[in-house]
This record gives structure tokens, C-alpha cells and sequence, in this order.
């Protein structure tokens, strides 16, 4: 059928990038920002911190907040972090700018998580990942944390198999990150209705590839945010341009 066709266009680009080398992963575009959050040996708690972060805000802003404060305490490391109060964290998050549009709560947040990690695992974020976890047991670690949900938690899981190669014992609970782009994508690519929630898509890349779902997030991500725009979309640059039924109203898009 038309999905399955679409479908396994998505899985064998997300599958290119997934086997790729390793590379810097730039998620900040802030050169000193983005060396500390790839730098997942030596300071794995600010990858972990930047994605409690990332919430109702540009995720290159959230993810810049653990250098920002790392900054404002003179270390990156996480003694320096431990040490903080939730007072603390709050005026540094505070002043002179704000750091996230939603400082109590976040600030709150952030403390939080900096306790999980020294109660949980000994001051080592990396713990949270080593040993060849299941996917499902990697996802509920991140959402073990305040203020994390299913989004972030899959998104964390995904960056730290697919960016860092982080190995894991399967995928089946890698889910795609239903973001705005992604369902966008979803609906003009015809898997999807205009209307889907986000449950529906989540679901549906299940069905489609049951054995790694969230391997179509990052082809999907970069098409919603480089082409496939809300409006004036760029689709002659698309690399689905020849099977999308969106490009291709009155055309048959072939079937598998």
C-alpha cells in the first residue's frame, strides 16, 4: 500500500542515519554549549539537565541552559551543580536575562534532577544508559525525572542510540516524537489524517515499523523543519518529492 511505500522510504533514510558514524551534534549552534553536551563521558548530567529543559520553548534555547548556569557557578561539573540550592538555580535562571519562559517551575525542575542523579546514580548520569538497557527501561529512566514526559523521553532515548551510539538491547519503545513538523509531515505524506493527535501518529509509526518506531523521527523532523514549512513549503528540494501525494495531487503514487 501508499504507507508502506512512504513508510519505507522513511525507515531506510533514518536507518542511513542510525548506522552513520558518530559525529558532533550540534544542538545548540553555540560551539562551547554544544562540546559540553556532546560531551557525554565526562559531563553526561548536562545532556541529561538540557532535556528537562526542553519544554514549550525553542529547543537550541533549552539546550543551552546547563552551559549558561555552568557559566554563572564557574564549572560544568557536577559537583558544582550538587551543590546548588533551588533558590540558587532560580536567580541563575533569573538574572540578568531569563533563561526559559517558565523559570519557578523549571528552576524547580532542574533542582530536582540534579538530586535524582546523586540519589539515583551517584552523582553519574551516565549510569542512567550503560549496560545495555531495553529501550523501554531507558525510557522510563528519563521519565522518572520531574518534568520529562513520553516526547522527551523518547527523544533523549533516541539521540543518545542513534547520535552517540549508546547501545541498547532493542528499540521497540524508541517512539517517534509526534512534534509539530513530525505531524505535519505525517499529514501531507498521507499516513496520517490533517487532525491526527498525537497519540494516532505515535500509533501509526508503531504499526509501520513495529521493531524501531522513533528510526522515522529524524527524516521526518528535518523534512517538517527544512521543506515542508506550514506554508510556502520548499517541496522541489524535498527527498520525498517523487511519492508524496501532497507534491503529487491527481498523480498515483505507486503501490509496493
Amino acid at each position: 500500500m501508499r504507507n508502506g511505500r512512504i513508510a519505507g522510504r522513511l525507515v531506510e533514510l533514518g536507518q542511513d542515519l542510525f548506522q552513520a558514524p558518530k559525529q558532533f551534534v550540534e544542538f545548540t549552534k553555540v560551539r562551547e554549549a554544544d562540546v559540553l553536551l556532546n560531551d557525554i563521558g565526562g559531563h553526561p548530567h548536562a545532556f541529561v539537565l538540557a532535556c528537562v529543559m526542553d519544554r514549550q520553548i525553542k529547543a537550541e534555547r533549552a539546550w543551552l541552559i546547563p552551559y549558561k548556569i555552568s557559566l554563572k557557578i564557574g564549572s560544568p561539573s557536577f559537583d558544582a551543580f550538587s551543590r546548588l540550592s533551588q533558590e540558587e538555580i532560580k536567580d541563575h535562571m533569573s538574572r540578568p536575562e531569563s533563561l526559559h519562559r517558565f523559570v519557578e517551575i523549571m528552576s524547580k525542575y532542574l533542582f530536582l534532577a540534579i538530586g535524582r542523579i546523586q540519589d539515583q546514580y551517584q552523582g553519574d548520569a551516565s549510569r542512567i544508559w550503560v549496560g545495555n538497557p531495553s529501550s523501554a527501561e531507558l525510557v522510563y529512566r528519563f521519565l522518572e525525572f520531574e518534568g520529562i514526559g513520553p516526547k522527551i523521553a523518547t527523544m533523549a532515548a533516541n539521540i543518545l542510540s542513534r547520535e552517540f551510539k549508546i547501545p541498547l538491547s532493542d528499540y521497540f519503545s524508541i517512539d517517534i516524537s509526534a512534534d509539530v513538523h513530525v505531524r505535519r509531515v505525517f499529514a501531507r505524506l498521507g499516513i496520517c489524517p490533517e487532525d491526527a493527535s498525537v497519540e494516532q501518529v505515535i500509533y501509526k509509526a508503531r504499526s509501520l515499523h513495529p521493531e524501531f518506531p522513533g528510526l522515522m523521527d529524524l527524516p521526518c523532523w528535518e523534512i517538517g523543519r527544512q521543506w515542508c514549512k506550514p506554508h510556502n513549503p520548499e517541496c522541489g528540494a524535498c527527498y520525498m518529492k517523487d511519492i508524496c501525494p501532497t507534491v503529487n495531487k491527481g498523480a498515483t503514487v505507486p503501490e509496493e
